[in-house]
């Protein structure tokens, strides 16, 4: 299978628009009831009753194509066909002591378990030199994507990088640190 990973602009950001429901929905598998990550009483994932439709809930992600100085929208592809996305951010839409953060990170149910999200990943820390982190919850419900990242970040940095457990802005969060400034890490 074939992976791409583009930086996308406006005229496609609505297939990354169509695909962030679904990512939604997963987080709410790692979070419960929790109110942010349960859907409102319109059935979509969203605080607040403002949010009525997925179109209300677009316009919301529209942050994400307004600024590419500092914001990077990804649609991965697989074979041509949209698999998933990440969000990458920099200052000062993160935090100060990092240059790039992994904001969001998605792969469509079919193309997982295949090695294809590492790839993906590895390409984005590869298009982008400095000091990173991402997060991923703490849950027990996450152990998936905690093992994923713990892997995936092993792998690409050769076992250089820090894991630690961390207040963020979204609570307590398992975090990965690492820099790509030196040396190829694939």
């Amino acid at each position: 299978m074939n992976i791409q990973v583009e930086l996308t602009d406006q005229k496609q950001a609505y297939i990354i628009k169509n695909m962030y429901p679904l990512y939604l929905h997963d987080l709410s598998g790692h979070y419960g009831l929790q109110e942010e990550h349960r859907p409102n009483e319109h059935g979509i994932f969203e605080v607040g009753s403002e949010y009525r439709t997925l179109q209300d809930q677009y316009d919301v992600q529209n942050i994400w194509w307004g600024d590419p100085e500092h914001l990077y929208p990804f649609l991965i592809k697989v074979s041509g066909m949209p698999a998933g996305f990440a969000f990458v951010a920099t200052p000062p839409y993160c935090r100060q002591d990092i240059d790039y953060f992994m904001h969001e990170f998605f792969l469509l149910q079919p193309f997982r378990g295949l090695g294809l999200a590492e790839q993906a990943a590895a390409a984005i820390f590869e298009r982008f030199r400095g000091k990173w982190a991402l997060f991923t919850n703490v849950a027990e419900k996450n152990k998936v994507g905690q093992h994923f990242w713990r892997k995936t970040v092993a792998h690409y940095t050769e076992g250089n990088y820090r894991e630690s457990l961390g207040a963020t802005a979204d609570g307590d969060k398992m975090v990965f640190q690492f820099s790509n400034l030196t040396g190829k890490h694939i």
